[in-house]
């Protein structure tokens, strides 16, 4: 690290990931250097109509692009590296990560196009990287991806433990448990600042080890021995799919991997050594029909209901290769995120409609620390101040709740909001400043052309239609030549309503008359006059806005 000047402050900017779940994205400023944690994306709500992905504001980051140093990644989940290939087109500076996030990034990389002009360092446990002003350490975590890191950030300022998405796994399904003595030994140096992980801080108690699901695959397994099985689970969750592969092995069952994210992240982590598929256990999925229904088990994506995932296409009767059968037993390895609850019941109700047998209790843990995990590191770290991070605004309440009980004091818990700025160093800590954040939309090959505006539109149209009026002008103007016609999307259907329509086209030439008549030839007027009759019209008799597009056209 760079020595310097006694009296700066290290700044804490979280562009996103709080009051949310996903997004995160963290930047950690002292002088002339800036480091950022992770770099991801989030799935758009109900009301973003159309849009496919969900990205950070990074417009902080592209005013101070000469000082930042590098990308440094927790683990390979959507929500910590999603965005990074699309970040990396206004910021390109190196990503450092384990071995198994670095894989996973580098697919993502090479879809864009983007693998020979990004730089990229594996880090390992234990090891250290020197950016700017900073070092940072990566220290072993457990969670629901392997790989998965703590950083400690040494700067000038003090220290501050990230802990990135973990849970406290003593019985992990493939490689070590977190190791806590290096928390504890940090601790004994002083630390400033925790930024501890927050998703399950409502919760008391332990998250249960990894190790719980595979005895309840076995019973399943054992139990359902003349059903074909299909069991869901999230892509990136590569122990629960080990535990699959496992119990398949010992019942004798071939395994068919369906989804693209499926594949994509088996074929890396097998790939890098972090997944082991015994030889002749995996099969095609166009191979399945040479196999009895009771010698199979399907791995898919699909858990959370999305419409385009494998399993919801299977429960919608449009999948190409596989068709629903009675007596197929469909496991649900997963808990619906919040707002995806309605989407995972409708998929199980289409799944139950078509005779399959439906679990979805007690075949999932999560990877996230409940109370008594979260109490531990705190204990172990010894914060002066600590700042909820990763989750709802209730998760990090939650959280500060646990802080102030172990004895950190209210004044010294920081519940922060996507773009504030915290200073602090030894003698204090305050939010000072509050930057540009928000959500950059994502549709189709677009990337922030979608706006509130385009949004509110979409609403619109999705909630009361459109009425295009397409008119005919003279070009002097002062005459109508053809027109007006009107057409309806959305709104009502024409055949069944066309003394309605006809009214509406009285009311358009009546008002575009008035108009003429007057001498109005100004082609926003007469759109104006158009939509006010025609709007006024349609309200009286349907109690409806429709959008009105008038369209003029002269000859």
């Amino acid at each position: 690290m760079k020595t310097t000047k006694n009296n700066s402050k290290l700044r804490i900017i979280p562009l996103g990931g709080l009051e949310e779940i996903g997004m995160n994205i963290t930047a950690f400023e002292y002088e002339d250097s800036i480091i950022v944690v992770d770099c991801g994306l989030a799935f758009p709500d109900d009301d973003m109509l159309g849009i496919d992905l969900v990205l950070p504001d990074i417009s902080y980051l592209q005013r101070n692009r000469e000082k930042v140093k590098g990308f440094v990644i927790t683990h390979g989940h959507e929500d910590h590296i999603g965005a990074l290939p699309y970040i990396l087109h206004e910021i390109n500076v190196p990503i450092y990560a384990t071995k198994l996030t670095i894989g996973l990034i580098e697919h993502k990389l090479e879809e864009k196009d983007l693998l020979k002009t990004t730089k990229r360092r594996v880090i390992k446990f234990g090891q250290s990287i020197n950016l700017g002003h900073f070092r940072i350490e990566f220290i072993k975590t457990n969670h629901s991806i392997q790989d998965a890191a703590a950083l400690a950030i040494y700067s000038p300022a003090g220290i501050v433990v990230h802990t990135g998405d973990f849970k406290v796994d003593y019985t992990p399904v493939f490689g070590d448990t977190i190791d806590l003595q290096r928390f504890a030994e940090i601790g004994k140096k002083g630390v400033l600042a925790l930024m501890c992980d927050s998703t399950n801080a409502e919760r008391p108690g332990f998250t249960m080890s990894e190790k719980t699901v595979g005895k309840t695959f076995d019973n399943i397994f054992s139990e359902h021995r003349e059903q074909r099985l299909i069991i869901a689970t999230f892509a990136s969750n590569v122990d629960r799919v080990q535990q699959i592969i496992n119990t398949a092995c010992k019942y004798d069952r071939k395994v068919v991997v369906d989804g693209r994210s499926m594949v994509n992240i088996i074929a890396t982590a097998s790939e890098l050594g972090y997944l082991h598929i015994p030889e002749h256990t995996l099969i095609d999925i166009n191979e399945m029909r040479n196999y009895p229904p009771e010698k199979v088990v399907l791995v898919t994506t699909g858990s959370q209901g999305e419409s385009m995932a494998a399993l919801s296409r299977m429960a919608a009767a449009i999948h190409k290769k596989v068709r629903i059968q009675p007596g197929d037993l469909i496991v649900f390895s997963s808990h619906p995120i919040p707002g995806n609850e309605k989407a995972v019941s409708n998929v199980i109700n289409e799944l139950c409609e078509k005779g399959a047998d439906v679990i979805f209790q007690d075949v999932h843990v999560s990877g996230h620390a409940c109370q008594e995990e979260i109490k531990l590191i705190y204990s172990l770290v010894r914060p002066k101040f600590a700042i909820p991070v990763h989750g709802e605004y209730r998760h990090l309440k939650a959280q500060a709740k646990v802080a102030h009980e172990l004895g950190i004091p209210k004044e010294s818990i920081f519940i922060m909001k996507s773009g504030d700025v915290l200073e602090l160093d030894d003698d204090g800590a305050a939010i000072v400043d509050h930057v540009e954040t928000g959500d950059i939309m994502v549709d189709g090959l677009g990337i922030g052309d979608v706006g509130n505006i385009v949004l509110r539109d979409r609403q619109h149209l999705s909630e009361e239609g459109i009425l295009i009026v397409v008119l005919t002008l003279e070009r002097s103007g002062a005459k109508l030549l053809a027109g007006p016609d009107i057409v309806s999307r959305g709104f009502v259907y024409v055949r069944e309503s066309e003394e309605l329509m006809e009214g509406a086209r009285m009311v358009v030439e009546d008002a575009l008359e008035l108009c003429l008549d007057q001498g109005i030839t100004d082609w926003g007027k007469l759109k104006s006059a158009v939509k006010d009759s025609l709007g006024s019209f349609v309200w009286q008799r349907t109690q409806r806005r429709p959008m009105i597009l008038p369209i003029i056209m002269e000859a």
